[in-house]
């Protein structure tokens, strides 16, 4: 694969401007891609001790890592799955109670045994952990994986090192970082400024501070693109759960940030939910601080799986975007969300 010149002719014909930063993780792409996928004998030799089958890269928010990867991804040919981290727990905790396994079997093996007949590569972007279970069982899940030879991209803003920073329990989560670290070739990207921060990227669907000209601007806002369009409440059934969607109109969504952030729900609620969703409007999203932590993760993980899911927002906040406190626990993961926001919120992010 020569993934510079594919790289290089996309930035020309899309008109991006080409970072000597970004061509340089380019090539260190393509010798992963070499290391691992190239078929040639004497390669296969020569590279056998440097080889590794993980490739973890991190860096700030808005820097392109995704949009490099998303192009490695596109252009690799071989069986491949790019998933959420929490969308793979997810799966993984399904398989766990409904596969019936006899007491010499592992349900981690059989899991691995069942990616691997599907997948050569894995590729999960912006990776964090943040679920204490999951913390838990990463260790001997990944090293499966790994032993497996199933190739695992990783995106984020977290060095390996720091992953799980104060998490519960965080000496359990010790033998994960251990087997990132010797099987990942792990890569930083620098770059200055944060594309979705741009000029560009005016923030029109984001409205500030709580008043009553905020809450008309909101109104008004809905009214047009709900024009003609009856509201019909939506139940959702989640693994018993149920979750009523009181303002939905043909996939628009109305929620205060307290129906979605302080209750008790998570990641499988907020992917039904984004799976429910065309456009979302999230009112009156607070500022945060040690007293809100819970709530500010569960607004962190929402707004990850929106943007995974490509749902546009209008948001209603009590503070300016950029200015949006936080608590200190969640400080640099934080930073993603609020660079998401940017993005979702633009004009340059259209309605589907």
């Amino acid at each position: 694969m020569n993934l510079k010149k594919l790289f290089l002719n996309h930035c020309k014909k899309n008109n991006l401007e080409i970072n000597p930063n970004q061509l340089e993780l380019v090539d260190q792409l393509n010798d992963f891609y070499n290391l691992n996928f190239n078929k040639s004998f004497l390669k296969k030799i020569f590279s056998k001790k440097n080889t590794k089958p993980g490739f973890y890269l991190q860096g700030d928010v808005g820097v392109g890592k995704t949009m490099i990867l998303n192009f490695f991804y596109e252009n690799f040919k071989p069986r491949k799955q790019r998933i959420h981290f929490n969308e793979f727990m997810i799966s993984f905790h399904d398989f766990k109670f409904k596969i019936k396994v006899n007491k010499k079997e592992n349900i981690i093996d059989k899991f691995v045994q069942k990616l691997k007949k599907n997948y050569e590569l894995i590729y999960f972007d912006e990776f964090q952990v943040t679920n204490i279970v999951d913390a838990m069982i990463l260790g001997n899940l990944f090293k499966k994986i790994f032993n497996e030879n199933i190739k695992v991209l990783f995106s984020s803003n977290i060095k390996i090192n720091d992953l799980y920073k104060d998490g519960l329990q965080r000496d359990q989560f010790l033998p994960f970082i251990k087997i990132l670290k010797n099987k990942c070739f792990q890569e930083k990207l620098v770059i200055e400024e944060d594309y979705r921060k741009s000029q560009s990227n005016k923030n029109k669907r984001f409205f500030y501070p709580l008043n009553s000209t905020t809450n008309f601007k909101v109104n008004k806002f809905y009214r047009k693109i709900t024009k003609d369009i009856h509201n019909k409440e939506k139940t959702l059934s989640i693994k018993g759960r149920i979750f009523i969607i009181k303002n939905y109109f043909n996939g628009t969504l109305r929620f205060d940030f307290n129906d979605l952030c302080a209750k008790n729900i998570g990641a499988e609620d907020y992917i039904k939910i984004a799976e429910s969703s065309m456009f979302m409007v999230i009112e009156n999203i607070p500022n945060f601080n040690k007293d809100n932590s819970n709530q500010q993760q569960r607004f962190v993980t929402l707004i990850d799986i929106l943007y995974e899911k490509k749902i546009p927002l209008l948001v209603s906040s009590k503070s300016q975007l950029d200015s949006i406190t936080s608590s200190s626990n969640l400080r640099d993961v934080f930073k993603r969300t609020i660079s998401r926001l940017h993005e979702l919120t633009s004009t340059s992010y259209n309605l589907k």
